[in-house]
């Protein structure tokens, strides 16, 4: 019986340290997430109103479109990949940018972010490595939660330029 117990608890040990490594890890997605959240919305307070419609160039988009596909597409993947649902949020249906101002693309920006940490805080930590069709590739859940945070990153830091190319100083980095 001793012998038996002994073998059970090997066998059985790795699995609940791999959900509390799980845990962690989503955890931690969350926790930066939220961070990514405040200091995303803090650069979108600082360009005035009146110059959300600026672009660098015109074939770059405005401020206010970076900031409206930064939010679509955390929407976007956490519906396709985290979440496993065919169908959008009603918020993110038939934005238009033109028609939108500065407290409504905020707005939308902050429910996404909501969005998407509640996508996060449901994750199924047992169907982390489930994989889909990416771009010639496939990726699983975590690489996706990696996705998510890069894009958002590689757009707020676009923004940052633009504050920067209106004589506006960003606001402190907010990171962990």
């Amino acid at each position: 019986m001793r012998m038996f117990t002994t073998l059970i608890t090997i066998i059985l040990v790795p699995f609940f340290c791999e959900a509390q490594n799980n845990n962690a890890l989503i955890q931690a997605h969350i926790n930066k997430f939220i961070n990514s959240e405040k200091y995303t919305l803090e650069v979108a307070s600082e360009m005035p109103d009146s110059l959300y419609n600026f672009r660098p160039v015109s074939t770059e988009m405005s401020f206010k479109q970076q900031l409206i596909h930064l939010g679509k597409n955390i929407i976007w993947l956490c519906i396709k990949y985290l979440n496993e649902q065919p169908n959008l949020p009603s918020f993110s249906n038939n934005l238009v940018a033109e028609e939108m101002n500065k407290d409504q693309t905020i707005n939308f920006v902050k429910k996404a972010y909501e969005y998407g940490i509640t996508s996060f805080k449901h994750l199924d930590t047992a169907s982390l490595m489930k994989k889909f069709d990416w771009s010639g590739t496939q990726l699983n859940k975590i690489q996706f939660l990696n996705l998510i945070e890069d894009h958002q990153t590689h757009h707020r830091a676009e923004l940052l330029v633009y504050l920067r190319l209106n004589n506006i100083k960003p606001p402190e980095y907010i990171g962990w």
